[in-house]
């Protein structure tokens, strides 16, 4: 089987090591012509996942046609706001019942849809049949270093999920299903809006008691809003809700966290931003969540309250008080 993955960045080099590993014929898709020089002139993509070797037999390429040329799946692993650019030139070349992944987390900003839902819209429905996601607790920097790992597969339909379960799956990379596609996704995406916060409470120098009550609550934020998006209650509680939201709050890899702790510590939205190197999913899909619950009758404190700090001027600080002093309420 021939497989395109679509983004070079540390999850879509992970990603493509892992199934070259299993023996398919593997394209890895990046858009910046010197970043794919750099990588195949390395072996090693030293600006996202220094470390790292990259198998000769991955073809690294930013030609469309090339790397599309008889694939049979693709793994669209781009950020979330490159997803719709990217599909639409890839629209005209994908051959019909080619079976399409996303690994990629996040809400458009302009229409608030999942990524699948991007990708839905774009891909005409007569060579699309199922869509499919994959989500979970998965940083790159470990499961590229063969660290056991657990993510889940999700699609509308049962045989899609078991074909993408049984395509990723390895001995350090375990994979589940499931159907609640919204579900998933919005796990995934949301969960960033949290680990911003928790970032910004790090920064500001609270301790466990803080980041554990966030976590708890960020939950019932994001079940909250997901439930009445369509999404399933249950999912929260799975793999690609806590799983994902306890790792992304509380690992030294997570982009979000790093990018909120900038901002306890008294950096600006801008200047936090212009010190990474990579994107932080979390900023975008705050508006999107934040314009969501308006528009769903949702309460979101906590988003609310990151989307004040990161584009209204809040002080984190004040933020954090407003939140403890909120009208006293019974957890259920």
């Amino acid at each position: 089987m021939k497989i395109t993955v679509f983004g070079a960045g540390s999850w879509g080099t992970t990603i493509a090591i892992l199934l070259a590993s299993k023996g398919y014929q593997v394209s890895l898709w990046e858009h910046y012509k010197e970043h794919v020089d750099l990588l195949n002139k390395h072996r090693e993509n030293i600006k996202f996942l220094p470390g790292v070797f990259i198998p000769e037999g991955i073809a690294i390429t930013n030609s469309l046609e090339e790397c599309l040329q008889e694939t049979e799946c693709m793994v669209v692993v781009v950020p979330s706001h490159a997803v719709r650019s990217v599909l639409k030139r890839c629209s005209p070349l994908i051959k019909k019942g080619t079976v399409i992944v996303s690994a990629a987390k996040g809400l458009e900003q302009d229409t608030l849809s999942t990524v699948s839902q991007i990708i839905e819209s774009e891909l005409p429905a007569e060579i699309i049949e199922d869509i499919g996601v994959l989500s979970g607790p998965s940083h790159a920097e470990e499961v590229s270093r063969y660290v056991p790992t657990t993510v889940v597969s999700a699609a509308k339909q049962e045989k899609t999920a078991r074909f993408i379960q049984e395509l990723f799956s390895t001995p350090y990379f375990r994979v589940y299903t499931n159907l609640d596609v919204k579900g998933v996704e919005l796990g995934g995406s949301l969960k960033n809006i949290i680990a911003l916060a928790s970032g910004i409470l790090c920064g500001l120098g609270f301790g466990d008691n803080t980041n554990a009550a966030l976590i708890t609550r960020g939950l019932a934020e994001i079940s909250r809003l997901g439930v009445a998006m369509g999404a399933q209650r249950e999912t929260f509680f799975g793999l690609s809700g806590i799983g994902d939201l306890v790792v992304t709050c509380t690992s030294k890899h997570s982009r979000n966290r790093y990018l909120g702790e900038l901002i306890g510590k008294g950096m600006s939205l801008n200047e936090a931003l212009a010190s990474m190197t990579m994107v932080a999913e979390g900023v975008n899909t705050t508006k999107a969540a934040f314009i969501l619950s308006k528009k769903l009758g949702v309460e979101l404190p906590i988003t609310t309250a990151i989307h004040d700090v990161l584009f209204e001027g809040m002080n984190p600080q004040k933020a954090v008080e407003g939140l403890m002093t909120r009208e006293l309420k019974s957890e259920w």
